[in-house]
């Protein structure tokens, strides 16, 4: 077949500014292992709006094609293209992907841990003005790397869930493998009332959590989080560890996990933990951040994990665990109505102003 030359994309040039809709080449040729995949959804994550605004930024980044939860059919693939799996990805076929790996580093062969690649990207490490150039989900074609872990998606998987499990479920999921399994009964804190914050509310319930806390704002995020499984809420304005002493009869929360990255979560988590309790730190990406008082910690015996997003395992595993609990939550309660490649700016303010959970665009709406 004759492969496209190029296509429409939303394209960030300069933080905290509209996204410019331009039209971006793609190679004439698939490499061996690559796919081109015409976009059906992607939703969006805290890192793009992280991102978008500036936050999270480095030296000659932009500009760049943002999202990196993705799904999309496939149009064509270079020769030898598989799954994780193995198993062949036909013409037509949905998919998802993790992010990129070179499989030869200390990390990827020693340590034998994606997450450790030395060159370990997503979409928003490619500039959009060097090759392949469209990479990340506002694309209406996307050209998978040979180094993208791909996986066929069954058909039972929402593409709303699917394209959520490429970030934030699997990084929710690595992180309570991270500090081991939730005790029957146990009290658990979440630290944030976004995406990750709310579907590791749910996750914690289905664990067999006895008293979910989730911490955050605003009063419609806490809200939501409770029909996902939250038994008590904080809000931000409240004193925060005095408040949830208070909700387990001054025992503390078991695991406390942050996926807030305030200033202020590591003393607060720690403040807050029970003794031999357990924090995973998540979701601070940040250097600004308040010590951590470690007397505390040796006095209590915490156990402090750290974890990074999550590999092609955790995505696996995040696709069984929305098969497996379908009916459980309602999933689609977090994703906001689809919009066009047109309306992404839109979309990437609202969430910044925390008015969207999980903002969906599809690439194929105008």
């Amino acid at each position: 077949m004759t492969l496209p030359t190029s296509t429409r994309a939303a394209v960030l040039t300069e933080h905290s500014a509209d996204l410019s809709l331009q039209e971006l080449p793609l190679p004439a040729e698939l490499e061996p292992g690559a796919a081109l995949v015409r976009l059906t959804c992607t939703t969006l994550c805290g890192t793009d709006i992280e991102i978008w605004s500036g936050k999270m930024s480095f030296p000659g980044m932009l500009p760049m094609v943002l999202g990196h939860e993705m799904v999309g059919e496939v149009i064509a693939v270079g020769a030898g293209t598989v799954d994780a799996l193995g198993r062949d990805i036909p013409v037509g076929a949905r998919i998802g992907w993790s992010e990129r790996t070179c499989g030869h580093c200390y990390g990827c062969t020693v340590l034998r841990e994606p997450v450790a690649c030395s060159s370990r990207g997503y979409g928003f490490t490619q500039r959009a003005d060097v090759a392949p150039y469209a990479i990340g989900g506002l694309s209406e074609l996307c050209y998978v790397t040979p180094g993208a872990a791909k996986l066929l998606l069954p058909d039972d998987i929402k593409s709303t869930w699917a394209s959520m499990a490429g970030c934030a479920a699997k990084t929710v999921l690595r992180a309570f493998g991270r500090v081991g399994g939730i005790r029957p009964a146990s009290t658990v804190a979440i630290q944030g009332a976004g995406a990750l914050g709310i579907f590791a509310t749910a996750v914690a319930h289905l664990s067999g959590a006895g008293r979910v806390i989730t911490i955050g704002a605003p009063d419609a995020r806490l809200e939501l989080a409770t029909r996902f499984g939250a038994t008590a809420t904080v809000t931000i304005s409240e004193p925060i560890v005095e408040r949830v002493m208070e909700l387990t009869g001054g025992h503390g929360a078991d695991h406390v996990f942050d996926f807030a990255g305030a200033a202020s979560v590591g003393a607060e988590a720690v403040g807050m933990a029970a003794q031999r309790g357990t924090f995973a730190v998540v979701g601070s990406t940040g250097w600004g951040l308040t010590e951590i008082p470690l007397s505390a910690v040796m006095g209590k015996e915490l156990t402090i994990a750290g974890s990074l997003n999550g590999d092609i395992g955790d995505y696996v595993r995040a696709i069984e665990f929305f098969q497996a609990f379908a009916d459980r939550m309602p999933w689609d309660d977090l994703f906001s109505e689809p919009v066009g490649l047109s309306g992404a700016t839109e979309c990437i303010r609202t969430m910044a102003d925390l008015g969207q959970v999980k903002a969906v665009i599809d690439p194929r709406l105008p």
